[in-house]
């Protein structure tokens, strides 16, 4: 996709540059307010003119690109917290055993069923 868009940039450029070149010559005057006349060359008014509508559909693009990105990682960042819930307060959590000591074994049950270190 950026090869695409680097492609249309390339060709807009090249295509203004023929257009400045075809039309250099030509001096307009415009007329902004009564009284302000500016004297340009028809590529600059062209130019500028690109720039002044380009501009701000830019800036909007990039806020609604900024928002957006902004709302998926809100909306992640719920559902990863309803995937993992946390763990209730009024269940306690299982405690280990306590450490064996070294107790002799059980009269119903003659054999140890852990190995000591002494044999």
């Amino acid at each position: 996709m950026q090869i695409v868009r680097t492609i249309l940039w390339i060709l807009l450029l090249v295509g203004v540059i023929a257009f400045s070149f075809g039309n250099w010559d030509r001096q307009i005057d415009v007329r902004i307010w009564p009284g302000i006349v500016w004297d340009t060359r028809v590529p600059a008014l062209v130019i500028v003119s690109f720039l002044l509508g380009l501009l701000p559909m830019w800036i909007y693009h990039r806020g609604v690109r900024w928002r957006q990105g902004r709302r998926i990682t809100a909306l992640e960042t719920a559902t990863q917290k309803m995937a993992s819930p946390k763990p209730d307060a009024s269940i306690e959590p299982a405690r280990p055993y306590p450490p064996k000591k070294d107790v002799p074994p059980e009269a119903a049950n003659p054999v140890d069923p852990e190995p000591s270190e002494n044999s």
